[in-house]
C-alpha cells in the first residue's frame, strides 16, 4: 500500500489521526448501515416471492374460472361488460425513507360514493352471470396485493443498488483509505522519532 505524500511532520501528524478517527468512525457506520439494508432486503424479497406466488395462483384461478364464465356468454356480451368501468380508484405515491435510501409507497383509494349510486355491478343490466360477476370481483380484489407487489419490487431494485453503492465504500476505506492512512502515519512517526533521536545526540555531544 503507496503511502501519501506529504511530509513527515507533527502537524501533519495530527491531521492525519483525525483523518484516521473520521475514517474509521465512518467505516463501522457505513458497514451497520450495509448489514441493516441487507437484513431488510432479505424480509422484502421473502415477501416479494411470496406476494408474486399468491397473486399468479389467484390470477391463474380467476382466468380458469373467466373461461368458464365466458363460455356461457357471447362474445359481444363480453366485450361490453369489460368495457364498462366498474371501479374507479385513486393511486398516489408517497416516498419513504429506510436508511437513506428513498422508496414508494403506493395508496389506493376507491370511489365508493359512485360505486354505491351505480350499484354493485354497474353492469347488472347487461345480464351477465353470476359466474362471470365472481371472477371480475375477485379481480378487483387482486389490485392491492399487485400495488404492494409492484411497491416491494421497486423497494428491492433501489434497496439493491444503494447496498452495492454502500459496499463499494465500505470497501474503499477498508482496504484502500484506512491502511493508506495508517502507514502514513507509521511513517511519519518513524521519521518524527528518527529527529529527535538526531536532537536528543546533538544536545549530548554539546553537553558532554
Amino acid at each position: 500500500m503507496a503511502r501519501l505524500n506529504v511530509k513527515p511532520t507533527r502537524m501533519e501528524l495530527s491531521n492525519l489521526k483525525n483523518r484516521l478517527k473520521t475514517a474509521t468512525r465512518g467505516h463501522k457506520l457505513l458497514k451497520d448501515k450495509r448489514d441493516e439494508l441487507m437484513r431488510r432486503f432479505v424480509d422484502l424479497i421473502r415477501e416479494n416471492n411470496e406476494l408474486r406466488q399468491t397473486i399468479e395462483k389467484e390470477l391463474a384461478a380467476n382466468m380458469k374460472e373467466f373461461v368458464l364464465a365466458k363460455a356461457s356468454e357471447n362474445s359481444l356480451m363480453v366485450e361490453e361488460l369489460f368495457a364498462v368501468p366498474v371501479h374507479e380508484v385513486t393511486l398516489w405515491i408517497d416516498i419513504e425513507n429506510i436508511m437513506s435510501v428513498n422508496v414508494p409507497k403506493f395508496h389506493v383509494q376507491s370511489n365508493t360514493a359512485r360505486e354505491q349510486e351505480q350499484g354493485e355491478f354497474a353492469y347488472s343490466y347487461l345480464s351477465s352471470n353470476s359466474e362471470m360477476d365472481n371472477t371480475i370481483q375477485k379481480t378487483k380484489e387482486l389490485l392491492e396485493k399487485l400495488l404492494r407487489l409492484a411497491e416491494v419490487e421497486k423497494t428491492c431494485q433501489l434497496m439493491a443498488d444503494d447496498i452495492e453503492k454502500t459496499r463499494r465504500r465500505v470497501n474503499g476505506l477498508e482496504y484502500s483509505i484506512i491502511p493508506q492512512l495508517e502507514e502514513t502515519i507509521h511513517y511519519i512517526e518513524l521519521k518524527l522519532e528518527e529527529v529527535e533521536r538526531a536532537s536528543l545526540v546533538r544536545i549530548m555531544k554539546i553537553t558532554s
